[in-house]
């Protein structure tokens, strides 16, 4: 009995090691997965206030105040208090201080690091007098789960539509289906437009149920426009398809296919802001995820649900991804071969 099973073993793992590609993979992915982490954040320590600036143009090289200069509070400047009293209210900014002519500020008494926000705003300028003016605001704090949902179903849709089409062409050309087509009138660019709106019809409805089934269960906050939301995700589904279709165009085996959608999803799961914020991590990490397309889609949603955009807010992101969507498409189609 030994002898057999000791056959069967060695024989597996000669399966295993024979194909390089899965071993390689096996090996890379954790250790790009560790350097990835150490490149994000490799930074100095995370600063413990978070506090926003408003100035007349959003710059402060030449605005002077000694709260600034406190160690450990990181500063967001602003040009306009809007946005920034918004998140005031939902507890992402400790405190936001006016420097605009006569000194003010904006904190929310609910929140336990904007009352010490407030006393070291208060210490530093010394003098009752000299202080800034207090304007309270208002708000529950926003929680985790609606921050990260937004990420989540953009982080569905990617992984859909790379691997709904990627991976899949890729196994038709192995079995011989593209051969058969290839017999056809059809051309690459129908063929791959065909698989484009079929994707798509399966990634929208996918991410219909998990949006009801997430709103149904947590209560999520949807302050903007379900219509931008929607351009948002469709946008963003068509830009993910058609890299996709990129991976398809010349692979002939469903292992390297995977490992290639995997090179290219995980980086940008891990620089895209899907599960944690990207304010403290290292500029070359944040220059890098502004290259990423997922990481417009994440911004996009969370603009929409969390920040109430509308369809005009978002229509920057929406060019972009469907820009980018129909050049990756057109050179899909140049590439394409169907053996």
């Amino acid at each position: 009995m030994w002898r057999r099973v000791m056959a069967i073993f060695v024989a597996r793992n000669r399966e295993f090691y024979r194909d390089t590609a899965g071993l390689a993979w096996n090996i890379i992915m954790p250790i790009m997965l560790v350097l990835a982490f150490a490149f994000v954040f490799s930074g100095e320590p995370a600063d413990v206030l978070k506090v926003g600036v408003v100035t007349a143009d959003g710059e402060l090289a030449d605005e002077a105040s000694p709260f600034l200069e406190i160690p450990h509070v990181q500063i967001v400047p602003y040009s306009e208090p809007d946005a920034g009293i918004a998140k005031v209210q939902r507890h992402q900014l400790d405190l936001l201080l006016d420097l605009r002519g006569a000194l003010g500020y904006w904190v929310n008494p609910n929140s336990a690091t904007g009352n010490i926000a407030e006393r070291l705003l208060l210490g530093a300028y010394g003098a009752p007098g000299a202080a800034p003016q207090r304007r309270a605001v208002a708000g529950e704090a926003l929680r985790y789960a609606d921050w990260v949902v937004p990420g989540i179903l953009a982080m569905n849709i990617m992984f859909s539509s790379l691997w709904g089409v990627g991976w899949v062409v890729v196994r038709y050309r192995k079995n011989g289906v593209l051969r058969r087509l290839k017999a056809t009138p059809l051309t690459p660019l129908e063929f791959l437009s065909a698989q484009v709106l079929s994707r798509l019809m399966v990634v929208l409805v996918a991410s219909l149920v998990v949006y009801l089934g997430a709103e149904l269960a947590l209560g999520l906050p949807m302050r903007g426009s379900y219509l931008a939301l929607g351009l948002v995700y469709v946008a963003g589904a068509l830009c993910m398809i058609s890299l996709g279709l990129i991976v398809a165009t010349r692979l002939r085996t469903e292992e390297l296919a995977d490992g290639v959608l995997n090179l290219i999803s995980w980086p940008m799961v891990l620089l895209s802001g899907v599960w944690f914020s990207l304010e403290g991590a290292s500029p070359a990490a944040q220059a890098l995820s502004r290259l990423l397309p997922l990481t417009y889609i994440v911004d996009g949603a969370r603009r929409v649900m969390i920040d109430g955009a509308g369809v005009v807010a978002v229509l920057p992101e929406v060019a972009l991804l469907g820009g980018v969507a129909l050049v990756l498409l057109l050179v899909a189609a140049r590439l394409f071969r169907w053996e």
